[in-house]
């Protein structure tokens, strides 16, 4: 043979070398992959020939699957259309899942290996195996009264997020973005609908796709005085003591003076701690911040929850909703020294501090809880499709200390004194307790986001409900509408609570 042709044969050999390498890379390493690719037809048609489990919230289920006469057997309905969206998720043909539909998906397909008992006995009657029920912890009536109190707020605010918790088990008693959407679309089995559906909304300017109340990162404005005001008490300071205040206070490093909201807020050269919160007192606040120093404002709002990458909401201890980090953002020079002018910001919940609603009702809840903050969770309860069999139970569990029951105590009575005789007055429930702290935060050139942290205790003590509402963009009064607002959500809550 020669060289010409001992070549070519050469180059042949390699090339179904090649070609026989990559066949056994597909089917070793690709095959499931293949598989359960959502472009397999086959495997769509599959998952859909087994009813997926519904998802219920106070015995009404709000995801369901609904037989059909088409190739795929069941369709995938969302009884609580926009008013449950970001709280349960949706499931598309074609698209990626989302929310406990995603985080849930073994459950609610029938396919998690807990249910293998369940699709045995199905192989001898024959049946074909339906998907596990998901329970939420949601409150209906906290839940319906948050949707409607978002979209009817009388701000005509059209951005924002609502989220409430039970204090003492992290239970998520409602939780809202606003806008919303419907689901249903998204889960038709026309590709050409779903498609066009989602295409609208991802194009849509206002982002009703996003989930604010875990997704939205704002300055979280007086909000984050609690914070503030946790450091000091921890750091010598009592409600009783007097702190530096007066109209307006300019920064050592910086010509900019801080004023506060109106003349009449806290114009003394000093104020108790228990008025500076009451009053929501910026001057006095930013020099407190400026003499505990960054170091220990960060760490106690590290120590509430701010920085945490890895927090998510559904099952506890699984995978669920991922939530945006809460920041405290930089309060130094280019050299590295503290900037007293950032730091004085800073501790009035401006500058470059980021907030979700979800930390929010995290700090609120943790000063109602006596110090102890609760990991947050949506999912309680995953029965089999017989409703007989548990898979899951969730089981409250502490994710921090941040303040010890002492400071908790004190911070409950200035909060709850900022909502009788301060700020939060719109938040105030007949026959109980409610504290509370009102935000207005600067956004730039926008108008001023209104915020609202709070709690509510019965005629015992005993926390039931704590929430946090965001209405962006709101301007002048924002912070009132928005304490005006959680106060119907925690009313709802007390009469229906929802599961823990």
């Amino acid at each position: 043979m020669n060289a010409p042709l001992r070549r070519v044969g050469l180059v042949v050999m390699v090339l179904f070398g090649l070609l026989f390498a990559n066949l056994n890379w597909i089917q070793a390493y690709k095959a499931d992959d293949y598989r359960n690719s959502d472009y397999n037809g086959r495997v769509q048609v599959a998952e859909y020939e087994r009813k997926r489990g519904n998802i219920e919230a106070g015995g009404t289920a709000f995801a369901v699957s609904k037989e059909t006469d088409g190739e795929l057997e069941y369709l995938r309905t969302y009884p609580g259309g926009a008013k449950y969206a970001h709280a349960i998720g949706y499931k598309p043909v074609n698209l990626a899942d989302t929310g406990i539909e995603e985080a849930e998906n073994a459950f609610l397909a029938g396919t998690s290996d807990q249910l293998i008992g369940d699709r045995l006995r199905d192989l001898v009657t024959g049946d074909e195996t339906a998907g596990a029920n998901v329970l939420l912890t949601l409150s209906k009536q906290a839940q319906d009264v948050a949707y409607e109190q978002l979209r009817e707020n009388r701000k005509g605010v059209t951005k924002g997020a609502a989220i409430a918790l039970d204090p003492r088990t992290g239970a998520v008693q409602a939780l809202v973005s606003m806008p919303s959407f419907d689901p249903n679309p998204l889960a038709s089995h026309d590709p050409d609908v779903a498609t066009t559906a989602y295409n609208e909304l991802q194009q849509d300017p206002e982002g009703p796709l996003k989930n604010r109340a875990l997704g939205e990162v704002l300055p979280p404005g007086s909000t984050f005085k609690i914070v503030t005001a946790a450091a000091a008490l921890e750091n010598g300071v009592t409600q009783d003591t007097k702190i530096p205040a007066g109209p307006s206070w300019t920064p050592p490093s910086s010509g900019l003076p801080i004023g506060n909201a109106a003349a009449s807020i806290c114009p003394e050269a000093e104020v108790t701690l228990m008025n500076a919160v009451t009053e929501s007192c910026n001057t006095g606040f930013a020099q407190l911040g400026v003499r505990l120093g960054a170091d220990t404002l960060k760490e106690k709002a590290r120590q509430f929850g701010f920085e945490q990458d890895d927090l998510t909401v559904g099952r506890l201890g699984e995978d669920g909703e991922p939530v945006a980090a809460s920041r405290t953002g930089g309060m130094e020079n280019a050299d590295g020294s503290v900037d007293p002018a950032a730091l004085a910001q800073s501790s009035i919940g401006q500058r470059d501090v980021r907030m979700t609603p979800l930390q929010g009702a995290l700090i609120a809840a943790t000063v109602a809880n006596d110090g102890s903050q609760m990991r947050p969770y949506l999912v309680s309860q995953i029965l089999g499709a017989d409703r007989t069999t548990n898979y899951y139970t969730a089981e409250p569990d502490e994710l921090r200390q941040p303040v010890s029951d002492q400071v908790a105590a004190d911070l409950r009575e200035m909060m709850e004194s900022a909502v009788q005789n301060g700020t939060g007055r719109n938040a105030r429930i007949s026959g109980y307790t409610v504290g509370g702290k009102t935000g207005t935060a600067q956004d730039g050139d926008k108008p001023p986001h209104g915020w609202f942290i709070g709690f509510a205790l019965d005629e015992d003590g005993t926390p039931v409900s704590a929430v946090c509402v965001l209405l962006e963009e709101a301007g002048d009064g924002g912070s009132a509408e928005a304490a005006r607002i959680a106060g119907q959500i925690m009313r709802a809550a007390i009469a229906s609570p929802g599961s823990r």
